[in-house]
């Protein structure tokens, strides 16, 4: 028994190498990213009336720390500085490092905001969500200063409405530029939610190109990394949006001809379509809300956004987050039909019953979600991936609400680590600060027990062990826990809703999200240690 767990140990810690040196080589070189779900929800599809839009940051490279930034009041001719993102592995753990590039005139006064790695929710609660799709490699310049994570921080820190946040977006890169890979930010306030998609204006240019897509009010959309803004009426501005230099661009390198409908990710993003790793999530997430569509799995082209057949729940939310293709053909705990370098059909044990989010990579089977093209190092989307991931940073769902005052109306579940082990707690737009593990950047340096993402990812590590059995155990615990956390939300707000104080209020809510946060950190290191006991003798 020593022996068969021992070598399975060192199998499990071969794997994790593998799909940690994958990961690595998507870092945006070659068009692809690590890889993040949003998903997003009208007022009038959610059970209570909520915007939703929501994120997962798949990748174990970006920080694992996060705060509240608090409101400021900046002096005249203040700046704010932007930076370049890319790899660096001279820490314990690979991350990014952040250059200085350049710098942007600050306003006088800007908001609060939940300062996550994509900064997710401000004070007045407009919310961001995030997911890459890479777009056309000869699009990207190195001249802007303004990458994803800066947009969202900056259109967290001045604004207040969605339409305003893709306003400022277009000031902003025309005059200072974008320097990023093809992003979607799923933008949503009170009263609606957006589709905003952006890629650079070409080599050594200045400005950026994008298109903005509204949900409607009764339907759920999803970015999984590829782009889906397709066919655009640019006169019905209620519902669409773009930069004034979309259709000179695509016409000018043959992208789009006028005998043809322009559509916005076929000329300027048409690798992501092709990949089935973005398709498959896109699916999933629309089979699972409205079944009696019968949408095919093996489609290329879905619906920008479809109305669910019952109304979006925090449970579905978190369902949909969680899902790792059970119980379909897909279940990555199941041996597929594949083929071999040779291109013959045969069983392959691709499918990983101990963590069923990622597949194995064995006989030379290509089953991972990225391939590189051998003559170009163009690297693509391919293969399987689910929705739920090892390597999540951390995941959101925020909940915006227009009846409520904003700082209780604005409210990020946030969760660490993999979702498929982990648990949401709430993070209000008035919540002041997060408790000290949340705040502690341990994972770079190395396992902390004073980090709560190290809880989780022990967690979820242990569990992918032997999830079958695990996962039982974690659900066991997490399940009452999160059932209870979303029962009492009612009650706890309107009992903050009596709180006539402003700042006696928000202690309230910082209270009330720290003691959650802190337990569920406990129960992390303590469900760990439970795991380890229970299982030491039963690999």
């Amino acid at each position: 028994m020593k022996i068969f767990k021992h070598t399975f140990l060192l199998f499990l810690l071969a794997h994790f190498s593998i799909s940690l040196h994958s990961q690595d080589k998507s870092d945006w070189k070659g068009g692809v990213p690590e890889g993040c779900t949003s998903i997003t929800v009208g007022k009038l599809a959610s059970i209570d009336g909520s915007v939703m839009t929501s994120h997962t940051d798949d990748s174990h490279r970006t920080r694992s720390w996060m705060d509240i930034v608090p409101a400021k009041d900046h002096k005249n001719g203040s700046t704010t500085t932007m930076y370049k993102r890319s790899a660096f592995d001279s820490l314990a753990m690979p991350s990014y490092k952040h250059v200085p590039i350049g710098d942007i005139p600050q306003i006088k006064h800007t908001y609060q905001f939940v300062n996550t790695a994509y900064p997710c929710l401000n004070e007045k609660q407009l919310a961001i969500g995030e997911s890459t799709f890479g777009g056309r490699d000869e699009l990207q310049s190195d001249k802007g200063i303004i990458d994803c994570q800066r947009l969202a921080q900056l259109m967290l820190e001045r604004c207040s409405t969605a339409r305003d946040a893709i306003k400022l977006a277009d000031e902003l890169t025309k005059k200072y530029g974008w320097n990023d890979y093809g992003e979607c930010l799923t933008i949503a306030d009170k009263k609606e939610v957006w589709h905003f998609e952006i890629v650079g204006p070409g080599k050594d240019k200045i400005g950026a190109i994008w298109a903005a897509q509204r949900v409607p009010d009764n339907h759920i959309a999803v970015n999984a990394n590829a782009s889906t803004i397709k066919e655009m009426d640019l006169k019905n501005s209620d519902f669409f949006m773009a930069s004034e230099n979309i259709f000179k661009v695509a016409k000018e390198n043959g992208w789009w001809k006028n005998e043809d409908t322009f559509k916005f990710c076929y000329a300027y993003a048409p690798k992501s379509r092709e990949s089935v790793a973005a398709r498959r999530r896109e699916w999933r997430v629309f089979d699972i809300v409205a079944p009696s569509l019968n949408l095919s799995p093996n489609d290329k082209d879905y619906p920008f956004s479809i109305e669910p057949e019952e109304k979006i729940t925090l449970e579905t939310m978190v369902r949909l987050f969680k899902d790792y293709y059970q119980g379909t053909p897909y279940d990555m705990t199941r041996n597929i039909l594949t083929t071999d370098s040779e291109g013959k059909t045969m069983i392959s044990p691709l499918a990983n019953p101990f963590m069923p989010y990622d597949q194995l990579e064995l006989q030379n089977v290509k089953g991972g979600w990225y391939h590189t093209d051998k003559k170009t190092g163009h690297i693509d989307f391919l293969g399987e991936r689910t929705i739920a991931r090892w390597y999540t940073m951390y995941g959101t769902i925020i909940q915006c609400r227009d009846w409520l005052p904003d700082e209780v109306g604005g409210v990020v579940w946030l969760a660490q680590d993999n979702i498929a082990s982990s648990i949401y707690i709430p993070v209000y737009s008035g919540t002041t600060d997060l408790p000290k593990s949340y705040k502690t950047p341990g994972r770079v340096n190395g396992f902390s027990r004073e980090s709560a993402w190290w809880a989780f990812n022990r967690l979820g590590s242990l569990a992918a062990q032997r999830w079958g059995d695990m996962s039982k155990d974690i659900n066991a615990k997490w399940d009452p826990l999160q059932k209870e956390m979303f029962q009492n939300q009612l009650i706890f707000e309107q009992n903050a809703l009596k709180i006539d104080s402003i700042n006696e209020r928000k202690e309230f809510l910082t209270k009330y999200t720290n003691q959650w946060g802190e337990k569920v950190v406990k129960d992390a290191w303590d469900l760990g240690d439970f795991l380890w006991t229970k299982y030491d003798e039963k690999f």
